[in-house]
């Protein structure tokens, strides 16, 4: 088969199965560069979406949090998904509420340092009374404002409460935005957009990001899916479209290699 026509038909299956308006430059650079791997790509990415345990609406969003994450931010798949989710009857408030929610990534730095910090200053005897006093009255507020707002509580934010009630006061305000938000045409007033079970999701997806892989995240917001409905299909599928953040690697090289060595297959 000549080579022209192994790729129209590698791009024939490609819209069958991933659609049109998901084939972007990366995609366009591995198929002339490296068809068989294009063609093993699309298998990949295509299981999921055939499976669908979660709405293609739903999917999209998951994919969304992925690439926009501070750790990653792959702006091609940003744009795919964005346009995606428009296509397939996301309002703009539900993608923006993505956002919000994906933005809440940045904590984990006071996630993971402020017990690390706690253990030294234990380890080494020094400013044991600021790590072991109990909360006040506006530590007691804080807590109890933020079970409510985001519904849990977790003892890793204990510490970082009792050390920067003030720090901790301007994220509970930050990530309970979307927990809270009137946002018209929804069922639930001061609910946010999207509904709880699809949030804890979104928390899933960028925790599971190779990326991140932040563990403490990942099993809490599992835990809380599992809590607002969500099923061990769905939350497995969402795990499935993060580990197709590594096909980035090959949008990204395809075209430099394009650019550098031609197409020569």
């Amino acid at each position: 088969m000549a080579i022209e026509e192994e790729q129209e038909k590698l791009k024939a299956e490609f819209d069958s199965k991933l659609g049109p308006d998901a084939f972007h430059e990366g995609w366009q650079s591995l198929l002339k560069v490296d068809s068989a791997f294009f063609s093993a790509s699309v298998s990949l990415a295509s299981v999921p979406r055939r499976k669908s345990y979660l709405s293609r609406k739903e999917q999209v969003l998951i994919a969304l949090a992925v690439d926009c994450a501070a750790t990653h931010l792959y702006a091609p798949g940003i744009r795919e998904h964005v346009t995606s989710a428009a296509k397939e009857g996301a309002t703009r408030d539900e993608i923006l509420e993505v956002i919000e929610l994906s933005s809440t990534l940045g904590i984990h730095a006071c996630n993971i340092g402020v017990p690390l910090l706690v253990e030294v200053l234990k380890e080494e005897g020094k400013y044991l009374e600021d790590i072991t006093r109990p909360f006040d009255q506006t530590q007691q507020n804080l807590q109890q404002e933020f079970t409510e707002k985001r519904g849990y509580w977790h003892t890793f934010w204990e510490d970082f409460l009792r050390l920067d009630p003030e720090f901790f006061a301007g994220y509970l305000e930050f990530s309970s935005l979307p927990w809270i938000k009137n946002v018209e045409g929804t069922s639930g007033e001061g609910k946010g957009a999207l509904e709880p079970k699809l949030k804890e999701l979104v928390y899933c997806a960028f925790d599971a990001a190779s990326t991140h892989l932040y563990v403490p995240g990942l099993k809490l917001h599992m835990r809380n899916a599992l809590g607002y409905g969500a099923t061990p299909q769905e939350i497995l599928e969402v795990l499935e479209i993060a580990t197709l953040l590594s096909l980035h690697t090959a949008h990204v090289a395809a075209p430099i290699i394009e650019e550098l060595t031609g197409a020569s297959n």
